[in-house]
């Protein structure tokens, strides 16, 4: 069985997913791209910053996969990117099998005795 240091050392794209969403106004962009496409405009509002403060979330967040950005006439336009939406489901399955195998073999200790 896989050391459970190694598996996440082994992915630097995890840690900067997590760093990105372990800030509460990345988190808000974020889940708020998860209802549609927004302007860069539309998701400073709520947030009451500035669009240099939103400019400097949404690169961290690019830099996590989690976000992408198109340049459409005048506006940015900010979406969910698919890929750190898979990098999120890859984690996530390989440690709820990791923790399910071992509960397992837990398991089997303990009915043992």
């Amino acid at each position: 069985m896989a050391k459970l240091e190694t598996n996440i050392n082994a992915q630097p794209e995890i840690e900067a997913l997590f760093f990105a969403l372990g800030e509460k106004q990345r988190r808000h962009i974020f889940f708020s791209l998860m209802d549609g496409e927004k302007t860069v405009k539309q998701l400073a509002e709520p947030l009451n910053i500035t669009l240099t403060g939103l400019g400097q979330h949404i690169k961290i967040l690019e830099a996590a996969k989690l976000v992408r950005t198109e340049k459409v006439g005048r506006e940015r336009i900010c979406s969910v990117n698919p890929e750190g939406l898979a990098t999120m489901e890859n984690f996530a399955k390989l440690h709820r099998n990791l923790w399910s195998s071992r509960f397992s073999a837990l398991r089997k200790i303990v009915e043992a005795h």
